[in-house]
């Protein structure tokens, strides 16, 4: 009877969480269909999905590589930042990846149209880019009212110098359609930081977020392989998305490092709602000591967000290891 009973708790779903969620994992992202969460973050030569109830067990999900690019392509290697997304009835995956040069980042698409994204039914739609062609990664895709945008972090010219922001209109989930507009470009410390090196201009990771009401993109400042990566924000002033001139940025960071809670480098998130629709959640990777840098140390957490007065979205502070968290609200 007793042993029983322990195996029945052993199967219960946790009701509590400490980070990371894995031991490794940089960029997370995640999106809920149908009560589950399919989650997906940078493994460098292949795409690796996650599927689970509750993100908080990720290290007991299910699992499967969904995609290995063919070798010997200008997407064979470096892929960076992978978003799964469902748009319109289709499953579709979006990632950088370049031939092992840096220099050829650009922006490519996956679908699959079975239903089912844990299966091989993958296929490549090939990459992503407006007339320029420039550097990209990062890319974020998202709907505004009833519009599909990108939102990416890439180059103005040919030479790595400065990672702007850039956004532009989607025809459909794998066509770009007319050209990019900089929405954002590096120019406060928090954005430059580096101690012991040049100055870093870095503008990545953006993501799309609302309220409801207001629209805004997070995004991350400094190099990822510094103790100051940071979230910054830009918020949207009118209604015209493709207007420069519409998006605010505010001066200070929203989301920092916490030495005294032992995190360091937070950056590169992503949002997601609880399952009960009622809460809003931040997925990010961070590392646990100062000098990790941008490597395999990064690991994926989460915490639960709030609203600000005015409407801003309020991250708090990224939480220590040590700190036990109530899994995101569930249907009742």
């Amino acid at each position: 009877m007793c042993l029983i009973f322990v195996c029945g708790l052993s199967f219960a779903q946790q009701k509590t969480f400490t980070n990371p969620l894995l031991t490794s994992g940089a960029d997370p992202y995640s999106t809920y269909h149908e009560g589950y969460y399919y989650y997906i973050h940078t493994q460098q030569d292949r795409l690796v999905l996650w599927k689970t109830k509750n993100l908080a067990d990720l290290k007991t999900a299910e699992k499967t590589t969904i995609w290995t690019p063919p070798e010997n392509t200008m997407y064979s290697k470096e892929l960076w930042a992978p978003e799964v997304h469902m748009i319109d009835g289709n499953w579709y995956v979006y990632f950088a990846a370049d031939d092992g040069d840096n220099n050829n980042h650009r922006m490519y698409v996956l679908e699959n149209t079975s239903g089912n994204p844990m299966n091989d039914r993958w296929k490549f739609k090939g990459k992503l880019s407006t007339p320029s062609d420039k550097w990209a990664i990062d890319g974020n895709v998202f709907k505004h009212q009833g519009q599909l945008y990108m939102t990416w972090s890439g180059w103005e010219g040919d030479e790595n110098g400065r990672q702007d922001l850039f956004i532009a209109k989607m025809k459909n989930p794998t066509t770009m359609e007319g050209k990019r507009q900089k929405i954002s470009t590096p120019t406060y410390d928090w954005e430059t930081r580096w101690e012991g090196g040049p100055d870093v201009l870095v503008n990545e990771g953006p993501q799309y977020l609302s309220n409801g009401e207001e629209v805004f993109i997070v995004f991350s400042g400094s190099g990822c392989w510094t103790d100051y990566y940071t979230l910054g924000l830009l918020q949207l002033t009118g209604e015209d998305l493709m207007n420069p001139e519409n998006w605010q940025k505010h001066n200070t960071p929203i989301f920092a490092w916490s030495k005294e809670n032992g995190v360091y480098a937070p950056g590169h998130n992503s949002f997601f709602k609880s399952p009960d629709g009622k809460e809003d959640w931040i997925l990010y990777h961070a590392n646990d000591n100062s000098g990790d840098g941008c490597g395999g140390k990064r690991s994926p957490r989460m915490q639960k967000i709030s609203w600000n007065k005015d409407g801003t979205p309020n991250l708090g502070t990224p939480v220590s290891t040590k700190t036990i968290l109530a899994i995101p609200s569930e249907e009742k």
